[in-house]
């Protein structure tokens, strides 16, 4: 599960790679039950908006999908992504167990270690907590509204212009 602003824009980087077996948008990482969207917008259920994706290690690997990551969501906002303010915004990285953890923490500190950003990288790695998917109309909304997915993703366009333009996004 990868938190990184809005879910709405975290779905169509990771479901057009071949492997991607399944991209949902929902909610976790709060204390609430069964949240809704207003709920997680209220700012009282400790959720974040993230993406579960499942995927065949057979065509596309876990390191793969964290090095995407990183490429989709800024790690140097602690409190927000682009456009998207707030604390159901921020940028996590859940993880399913030790193997996950040990592939996050590593690329995390290779990250780090390339000086590539000269803020500091604040995506927190913490243990994957229950998946609440959202509500269906949240879901692949980049096939839904492509027009004002687009717009959303600017931000997120001139961020990977100005920090990865040496990598395929």
């Amino acid at each position: 599960m990868f938190a990184g602003g809005c879910f709405w824009c975290m779905v169509e980087p990771f479901d057009s790679l071949p492997g991607i077996l399944k991209v949902r948008s929902g909610y976790t990482g709060g204390h609430t039950v069964n949240p809704t969207y207003e709920a997680v917008s209220s700012h009282t259920t400790g959720h974040t908006e993230a993406v579960k994706i499942w995927f065949d290690d057979a065509y596309i690997s876990y390191q793969e999908l964290v090095s995407l990551y990183w490429m989709v969501a800024d790690p140097t906002d602690a409190m927000g992504q682009f456009a998207d303010r707030g604390d159901n915004y921020r940028p996590v990285i859940f993880v399913a167990d030790e193997y996950q953890k040990s592939i996050a923490e590593q690329s995390k500190l290779a990250l780090e270690a390339s000086k590539r950003f000269e803020d500091p990288i604040v995506t927190q790695i913490e243990p994957a907590q229950p998946f609440y998917e959202a509500e269906e109309y949240h879901q692949d909304f980049y096939k839904k509204d492509p027009i004002r997915e687009a717009a959303m993703m600017r931000p997120r366009k001139a961020y990977q212009k100005k920090y990865w333009a040496d990598k395929k996004v």
